[in-house]
C-alpha cells in the first residue's frame, strides 16, 4: 500500500521509476513542451508519449497549460521541493551519523595514545 511519509507521496516516486517518464521529467527541466515535442524528442509515439504525461499529470509532477490549439506541459515545482525536503532530512541524519563515528575514532586514538 501506498502512503505518504514526510509530505511526500510514495506514488509520486513509484511514477518517477518508469524511464520513460524520467526521461520526460529531465527534458520539462529545461522548459515546458507540447506531447510532440516531447514525443519527437524521445522517439516515442505520441500516444506514448500522452501516456506517460497522463501518469506524470496524475501524480502531481507535470501540469498542463492550454495556449490556443496546443498544450504545453510543465514541471510543477511544489511536488520536487517535496522530494527534495525528503531527501534532506537523510543528508542530515547521515551527517549526525558521520559526526558520532569522528567522535567515536577521535577517542579510540585518544585511548591509543594514553595506552602507549
Amino acid at each position: 500500500m501506498l502512503g505518504k511519509f514526510k509530505g511526500i507521496d510514495v506514488s509520486m516516486l513509484s511514477a518517477l521509476a518508469e524511464p520513460n517518464r524520467m526521461a520526460i521529467v529531465e527534458l520539462l527541466r529545461d522548459g515546458p513542451l507540447t506531447v510532440g515535442e516531447i514525443a519527437n524528442r524521445l522517439e516515442m509515439s505520441q500516444p506514448h508519449a500522452s501516456k506517460h504525461l497522463k501518469v506524470l499529470s496524475n501524480n502531481g509532477i507535470v501540469e498542463v497549460k492550454p495556449e490556443a490549439n496546443r498544450r504545453f506541459y510543465k514541471l510543477r515545482l511544489e511536488s520536487f521541493r517535496a522530494i527534495e525536503y525528503w531527501a534532506t532530512s537523510f543528508q542530515k541524519d547521515m551527517e549526525k551519523r558521520f559526526d558520532n563515528l569522528d567522535d567515536y575514532v577521535q577517542e579510540l586514538q585518544n585511548k591509543r595514545k594514553r595506552d602507549e
